[in-house]
């Protein structure tokens, strides 16, 4: 069947190709009745406008630079993974891609890679970044030095960035609270919690939410100390081994980061599995294998693959100055039981 080109589209219309062009970017200057004349026609034949041949006809190419934490973090790494594979699937579409490995616990290496970079070597930047007023005043410069940025998993609002591409955190984290309040006896009792830092901002507003929560709805359960393991497996073990410790009648636990396997692996030890109610972040093969095993009791997590595409999107449509679809670039927040896990290697379609 022959593709539908914007021709047709201007032929349906009773309109010139200019006009054609005008409506479908957005641009002013023409009648509303045109607009609709436009909008019908391109309803009635299904039209879809080729992003690649256009890219390829403004002769643009996109240098795109991710920066994204290196390390174990299972769920950072989902991210990178995704990155690179999709930098791989937009090669031909004039699109470059590039990781930029950060260590998210250390602002001042953060904030020195944002200094180096400027539209000399990139059109665009995303960054999981850390929340400081260093870091703030580095994504403030590269603003000003006119490269947009989207600041990805983790926002930093009170900076000059473009665009947060992630979950509401604060969301999640009243999420977390509501399901250890409904699992847990109507009773008084210990929860626990166990965060990467709460200088992470993505961490610290889980950590608010959930303690908002419990105010509101479960004054009964008893919040302690939040807890900081930086994301570390081993590190964040013997924290939970010193917390089950002091605490032996804990009753809940909220893994708010990454480090669930040195969470499960205390547990396992201990034999509190089980017997602890858990909530933790991200479906990984860990805690996917501790959900069966009945380890934890649910997860909460984020589409890594959808958040890489989206922050590919709004960067080029901050590049082309074009509005953003917003209801494409929410970021669900999902819930995971051992019932309704999906399967291994699971996705979702590439769509840019």
């Amino acid at each position: 069947m022959r593709r539908v080109t914007i021709h047709d589209v201007a032929a349906r219309a009773g309109v010139s190709l200019a006009t054609v062009d005008r409506v479908l970017n957005g641009r002013s200057g023409v009648r509303p009745a045109t607009v609709a004349k436009v909008a019908a026609a391109v309803e009635a034949l299904s039209y879809r406008p080729d992003v690649h041949a256009a890219s390829l006809a403004k002769k643009r190419r996109y240098r795109l630079k991710f920066l994204l934490p290196d390390g174990a973090n299972a769920f950072m790494l989902d991210l990178r993974r995704e990155t690179e594979d999709l930098a791989l699937r937009l090669a031909g579409e004039r699109i470059d891609l590039g990781v930029l490995p950060i260590d998210a616990f250390d602002s001042h290496s953060v904030a020195g890679t944002l200094a180096i970079l400027d539209r000399a070597s990139c059109d665009g930047v995303a960054v999981v970044a850390p929340a400081s007023t260093e870091v703030r005043a580095a994504i403030d410069r590269l603003t000003l030095r006119g490269v947009p940025v989207v600041t990805l998993v983790s926002d930093h609002p009170g900076s000059a960035r473009s665009h947060f591409v992630g979950i509401d955190n604060v969301a999640a984290g009243r999420v977390a609270g509501r399901l250890l309040g409904r699992f847990l006896p109507k009773v008084p009792a210990k929860v626990g919690f166990i965060a990467g830092s709460l200088g992470l901002r993505d961490h610290a507003e889980r950590h608010g939410g959930c303690l908002e929560l419990f105010e509101e709805a479960f004054s009964h359960l008893e919040p302690l100390r939040v807890r900081e393991g930086r994301d570390d497996n081993i590190r964040t073990r013997e924290i939970v081994l010193r917390l089950l410790d002091e605490h032996p009648d804990i009753a809940g636990l909220y893994s708010i980061g990454a480090g669930n396997r040195g969470v499960i692996a205390a547990l396992e030890e201990t034999g509190a599995a089980g017997r602890v109610t858990v909530v933790a972040h991200e479906l990984t093969p860990h805690t996917r294998a501790a959900l069966l095993a009945g380890t934890l009791d649910a997860v909460i997590a984020q589409d890594a693959g959808h958040e890489v595409r989206s922050a590919v999107r709004v960067l080029k449509a901050l590049i082309d100055g074009k509005p953003l679809m917003e209801g494409q670039e929410r970021i669900g927040i999902d819930i995971f039981l051992p019932d309704n896990l999906p399967p291994h290697g699971h996705g979702s379609p590439c769509v840019i």
